[in-house]
Formats: structure tokens, sequence, C-alpha cells
């Protein structure tokens, strides 16, 4: 995706490619944060002891998570030779992952319970990754999309919020909360952008929990069918001032730049690509939702030596730290940030070890039916039916 001072186009692809399934896990305030989750799954052996290599290794990816740039010299080092397929969504990457072809996914927070409680992944034996150690940063173990019962279903890759991007021209005052965005009264009417997925309800949410507080959401992921009704008559009130919907990122960037758009949703990388200083971006007072990757094993993997060897190589520092800038998002190993000037700019700009600004962020998590804040009243709303809402929402 990105390195360095790419252009837009030189990124285009990949970013859309990301845009439609990226995510992570769940964020601040909920008790099991720091604890996983705890649901019937499917019991899956763990890998106990590495063996020889298999010669190869499968990997379903987001564009720019797997390149030669170090897949080549993984496999002088290990043998491993390293067959990629890209991923366009999370729901692409859940069949692929179903057929059995493939070793390793780098599964967000929307397809990873899917996969867990399908039976389709293994729990991780993190004692056969070394660099899975404690320069991983806090805020990415032991999270809802990837803790289950206990168990690490994933190796952690990289995060992002996703941010309040503004022209400051014409928003001269930095917002400090979404209200600009969300609220009929916005003088940016008809100039605001949003995201174009389901999982933007949880966005909706989020606003509504520190603004309407007696609707009792704890958790933007965790909505019973009121909940979910009062998020989606919120997005139903808010198209009144919102002039579009983005997936594509080159789409979003070509609305700032264009002018059409002056404040909206957005992702650090994306605002930074603008290379025009006059649009800022900010993580308002609400806080934000976000996104989080991981690798994921296959449960009957035919190469799980070479995918453990693949987990522990992208784990290390450089490797790790190198996706992340390909990506345009924080590295997970936060030992990069320490490796060269260039990658502390790059840790400082994405706040890679600012675990009290990741706290204000809700990583996405698949709605599913138990309510993952630790209601047992109620059943919670699933992503089929955030789905179906979202529709009557651009309708």
């Amino acid at each position: 995706m990105k390195k360095a001072h790419l252009a837009v186009p030189a990124i285009a692809a990949s970013l859309a490619l990301v845009l439609a399934g990226c995510s992570g896990s769940e964020g601040s305030g909920d008790p099991a944060a720091s604890g996983g989750l705890n649901i019937d799954v499917p019991d899956v052996p763990m890998l106990e002891e590495l063996g020889e290599g298999e010669g190869e290794v499968n990997i379903i990816a987001w564009s720019g998570f797997v390149e030669p740039a170090w897949s080549d010299t993984f496999t002088e080092e290990t043998g491993c030779v390293v067959n990629r397929r890209v991923a366009g969504t999370s729901d692409e990457m859940v069949q692929l992952m179903r057929t059995g072809d493939y070793d390793l996914v780098s599964a967000s927070g929307d397809a990873s319970l899917r996969l867990i409680a399908g039976g389709d992944v293994a729990p991780i034996n993190l004692d056969l990754i070394p660099n899975f150690g404690d320069d991983i940063v806090p805020g990415m173990k032991g999270q809802l999309y990837d803790t289950i019962n206990g168990k690490s279903y994933g190796v952690p890759i990289g995060r992002g919020a996703n941010i309040l991007q503004y022209n400051s021209e014409v928003v001269t005052e930095e917002p400090t909360s979404w209200d600009v965005t969300w609220e009929s009264d916005s003088p940016y009417a008809g100039q605001i952008i949003g995201y174009d997925a389901p999982i933007h309800i949880a966005d909706a949410a989020v606003y509504l929990m520190a603004h309407e507080p007696d609707l009792g959401i704890t958790n933007p992921y965790a909505l019973d069918e009121d909940q979910l009704a009062a998020a989606v008559d919120l997005l139903k009130e808010r198209n009144s001032i919102v002039s579009e919907y983005w997936a594509d990122p080159v789409a979003q960037i070509t609305s700032f730049t264009g002018g059409n758009t002056v404040v909206g949703t957005s992702w650090e990388v994306l605002r930074k690509l603008t290379e025009d200083e006059k649009f800022k971006s900010v993580l308002p007072e609400e806080g934000s939702t976000g996104w989080s990757d991981a690798w994921m094993i296959a449960a009957e993997a035919e190469n799980p030596n070479c995918a453990y060897q693949w987990m522990d190589y992208t784990s290390a520092p450089e490797v790790n730290g190198a996706i992340a800038m390909n990506f345009g998002m924080a590295p997970a190993n936060a030992a990069f940030c320490e490796t060269s000037e260039e990658a502390a700019a790059h840790c400082e700009y994405y706040n890679a070890t600012d675990e009290e600004y990741f706290e204000k962020v809700w990583f996405w998590t698949t709605p599913i039916e138990q309510c993952i804040d630790g209601r047992t009243d109620v059943t919670c709303t699933n992503f089929q039916q955030w789905t179906d809402a979202w529709l009557t929402v651009k309708s």
C-alpha cells in the first residue's frame, strides 16, 4: 500500500481491497476486553510442537501484507515458498478459508469470530512464536476478536482508528466532537462524508453512547433490537446532511481534495495521502471505531510448520514494521519504533505505542447474538441483522 510518500495511485488498488473488510477487535470499557470472550466453539486442537517445514505456505491476505520484499527473504531462511492470494473482503476470506486450500489468513475482526465459531481456524500455540513477546503492544493482546475461552486464535499484525478528518480552511476551529457529522444543524451539511458498510452502524452507536446514555449502550457491537433501531434511526436522520458515503479510498481522497467534502470519517493513512497541510484529523471526545488484523491458522492446515514460521517471522520488529509502513497502520511490535528515525516517525504518526489513544477506540468486532457486553437477559443483534438494517439506511 504505502511506503514513505508514495502517490495515491500507487496505493489505490490495495486500499480499495482492504476497506471492504479490514476490521479488528473491541475496545475500551468492556469487562471482557482483556480476557477475551467465552462462547461455545468447536474444539479444534492446537499444534503442540514444530516439525520440519513442508516447503510452502498458502496465505490469504489483504493487499500489502505479503510482498516479495519480505516473503522472498522468508523463503531463503526457511525453505518455505509463500503462495499468496489477495482477498477483497472479509466474506471472501471466510469463504476461501472454508475450502481447505489455505494455511493462513490475515483476518479482520469481522471475519475472526465467524472463522472461530465455524471451526475453520485453530488456537495458536504462542510458545512456538518467539517473536510474540513483551514487545507486542498490550492493546492487541487478549482482545475479543481473537481470544476465545482463554485461547488465542490470532497473532496481531497492526491496527488503526477511524478518525474525523476535516478541511481546516473551511472547518476553521478544530472539532472536538463527532456532532459536526451527526447533528442536523451541522454548519457543514451537504459536505459530510460517511463510511459505506454495515459496520458503520457501530459509529452511530459510539455517538449514542455519549449523547443518549439512557439507551444503555456500553459496547457499540453489542446492540439489542431497540439499540440497533436507535442507531439506524440516527443514520437515517443523518442522510439529510451527508453528501456521500465512501467505500473506495481514492474516491474519499478525491472528495476531500476536490472540495465536495470538508469533514467526515477517514483513516490516518488517507489523511496523510492527501499531501496537503490544510487537511487535519482528530480523535473526537466520544472516541471512535477502528480496525485490527491478525494472522489466523486453518484448523486443518496442510503446512502448519511453515505457517507457524511465517507468523513468527512477520512478528519480528523489522518485518512487522515493514508491513505496517507498506499498509499505513500502527505496527503490533513496538520494538520496530526504535529501529530507525523513519520508524519512530511512522510510529508517532500512527500512535503505535499510545495505549491511552487506543483505549478510546472500539475495534471492529462481528456482532453476534451473544451480547459481548456481558448482558444475559437479552439477545443481541447479529451481523446479518446489521446488514439488513444498513440496506434500509442506504435505500
